[in-house]
């Protein structure tokens, strides 16, 4: 069925300050966008007028960076964010255990506690988990998804003992005395991640809690980031029963270079950078390092107080894995927080790619995740070779003040460059990293536009940018870094009908505003699968 909208301020993304009086979809696509009168008389006899009565569409929004199938996993999962102690999370986590009915021996399992909002100002140690129980693992899971900590039972389900040596690319906390006080980062707390697995195979019973998280946020494109076989195999069990309302770009990470890798590029075939259904796999993903606001982000210039973080792996391993992505002719996506994490990354490719005999080597739109103190010269590099900066903007506001702490003043300042990006001409994008903060691309905008702290410092004045250009970083500018600017990221005669519509006009209302506007629908495809 046709529908045609008109009476409000239809953004079109195709340019400043166009817009267009009224917009006809039929069959999923935009038929018509143009004038009313115009539009009108294209429509036929059956169509569905949609008065917006003063109201805004746009575009549907793009996550260009998050992780589809951990969200609904980690709703189900204590939420620590609301603590403010120790005693805060041991309580949580009791009343989840009993409420639960979690029987002895099976994990009791929490997220999102964040030390840096915590009174103690510390990560909960393993005596102090030990209060939740001493017959079950219990493990709770930092903000940032970077580190985690354990009680004695889980670190001895995981063969960690006190005298154990230190894990590459990982990081083991311990008492002065030097054995392990249960707090692991990076590589050092994959083990416990093997006791989400359950967890995560409980994803088709969650799935549409999360999806809606994304849709009542306009969402209408995200991403599985960490892909695996797994979490793979678990879209398309949801796209085949017909669950999917968005769509899903996934990104299977480099892991051993083969193995889980092979077998995925042997068995799903036709999903590689192509939809099979509302899911296709869009190229690579390799980790770097850590995160900023947990310290494990790997940079040149030590934090206040020392350390430079955690590099996870070699840079053999990492110039492999750019040769590889190279003759494979695929996109990867870097994660770097940290500006040394930049440094390996950009090392790596620029000798791949010397050496690489693909015609198509610059058309591949290599991305740079979270860049969260990319420097400016790593931005002109990767101007040279056309790449993406991913700019996780939130942190601005999440953790801008943690930032100034752990950095100081200067580097601090300047966290989420996306100015830098702006006048070096690079197609950035913003993504939220759900389940690390809220699916909300709205808070995204506004914190590039306004770099306000959770204690209301403005942090970084020069890296604002205006109202148009951050919201090209969830439209277009999005769109592009899926290779899939042809068809979504604006408000085009022929492109997918993927809309949202908005309680106010972003580009209109007070900058500081911009956070509250609400989502009243979200359109994918023409089909209207969210409404307030």
């Amino acid at each position: 069925m046709e529908k045609l909208y008109f009476n409000g301020d239809i953004i079109t993304m195709e340019g400043e300050g166009q817009y267009v009086e009224a917009v006809l979809v039929a069959d999923g696509k935009i038929r018509s966008a143009g004038a009313y009168g115009d539009v009108v008389a294209q429509k036929g006899l059956e169509c569905e007028l949609v008065d917006l009565q003063g109201r805004t569409l746009m575009p549907g929004f793009i996550d260009a960076h998050g992780h589809a199938t951990m969200t609904p996993a980690f709703a189900s999962l204590c939420d620590l964010s609301v603590c403010n102690n120790f005693d805060d999370i041991v309580a949580a986590l009791k009343a989840f255990k009993d409420e639960r009915q979690i029987p002895a021996g099976e994990p009791v399992l929490g997220v999102n506690y964040d030390n840096n909002f915590l009174d103690e100002q510390a990560h909960p140690t393993r005596e102090i988990l030990d209060q939740v129980s001493a017959e079950n693992p219990v493990v709770i899971v930092h903000v940032s998804i970077h580190a985690a900590c354990g009680n004695s039972m889980a670190l001895k389900s995981i063969g960690y003992t006190d005298n154990m040596a230190d894990v590459p690319g990982g990081d083991l906390g311990r008492y002065e005395d030097g054995r392990i006080n249960g707090y692991l980062a990076e590589a050092a707390m994959y083990p416990l991640f093997g006791m989400l697995g359950k967890v995560m195979s409980d994803t088709m019973s969650l799935w549409d809690f999360g999806q809606n998280l994304y849709l009542s946020n306009g969402i209408t494109t995200i991403q599985e980031g960490a892909g695996n076989a797994g979490n793979l195999q678990l879209l398309n069990a949801l796209n085949q029963a017909g669950k999917v309302k968005l769509d899903v770009v996934v990104f299977p990470s480099f892991g051993d270079l083969g193995g889980e890798l092979q077998e995925i590029q042997e068995n799903s075939a036709d999903q590689w950078k192509q939809y099979k259904g509302h899911i296709k796999i869009g190229g690579y993903k390799l980790v770097l390092d850590g995160s900023p606001q947990a310290r494990t982000a790997w940079i040149t210039e030590p934090y206040v107080g020392g350390g430079c973080g955690v590099p996870i792996l070699q840079d053999d391993f990492v110039l492999d894995c750019m040769r590889k992505a190279l003759a494979d002719d695929m996109q990867v996506l870097v994660h770097c927080n940290g500006d040394a994490a930049g440094d390996q990354f950009l090392n790596a490719f620029e000798t791949a790619y010397a050496e690489s005999d693909n015609p198509n080597k610059e058309n591949l739109r290599f991305t740079m995740i979270h860049c969260q103190t990319a420097r400016r010269d790593q931005f002109e590099k990767m101007a040279k070779y056309n790449m993406i900066p991913s700019i996780f903007t939130g942190h601005v506001n999440y953790w801008g003040d943690v930032h100034m702490k752990n950095f100081g003043p200067v580097r601090g300042s300047r966290v989420s460059p996306v100015k830098d990006a702006l006048e070096l001409g690079l197609v950035y994008n913003f993504h939220t990293d759900t389940p690390v903060t809220k699916p909300d691309l709205m808070h995204s905008v506004w914190a590039a536009v306004n770099r306000v702290t959770r204690s209301g410092k403005v942090i970084g004045e020069e890296q604002k940018v205006g109202v148009y250009d951050a919201l090209k970083a969830i439209t277009i500018n999005a769109a592009y870094a899926y290779f899939e600017e042809n068809s979504k990221g604006s408000i085009r005669e022929g492109k997918r009908a993927d809309l949202t519509v908005l309680t106010a006009n972003p580009l209109k209302v007070d900058p500081m505003n911009i956070k509250d506007i609400k989502v009243l629908e979200t359109i994918k495809d023409g089909v209207t699968v969210y409404k307030m």
